[in-house]
C-alpha cells in the first residue's frame, strides 16, 4: 500500500473528503516525525511504538573490494508492533 492507497482507504472508513483525508495523514505523519527528531517515543497503544535508538561506530566491510571500512555511528528508528497488531499480521 503506497501513500495514495493509504488516503483512500482513510477517506472511505472515516467518511472523509481524499483532502481532507490527505491532510490529516500529513498531520499525523508530520506529529510522529518531530517527535521522534526530538528523540521522544510514539506509543500507539494496540498498534505499536517507533522509537529511537543509537547505533554506536562499528567496523565493516566494502562488498566490492573485501577492505575494512569504519561506520559511523548513527541514530535510527526502531518499530515495535503491539498486540492487536501483531495479532492481524499472524
Amino acid at each position: 500500500m503506497n501513500k495514495t492507497e493509504l488516503v483512500n482507504a482513510i477517506a472511505n472508513d472515516a467518511k472523509l473528503t481524499k483532502v481532507q483525508a490527505k491532510a490529516a495523514l500529513d498531520a499525523a505523519l508530520c506529529a510522529v516525525s518531530k517527535a521522534l527528531g526530538k528523540g521522544d517515543k510514539v506509543a500507539l497503544i494496540g498498534f505499536g511504538t517507533f522509537d529511537v535508538k543509537k547505533k554506536a561506530a562499528r567496523m565493516g566491510k566494502n562488498p566490492a573490494t573485501g577492505a575494512a571500512i569504519k561506520i559511523p555511528a548513527k541514530k535510527v528508528v526502531k518499530f515495535k508492533a503491539g498486540a492487536e497488531l501483531a495479532k492481524v499480521v499472524k
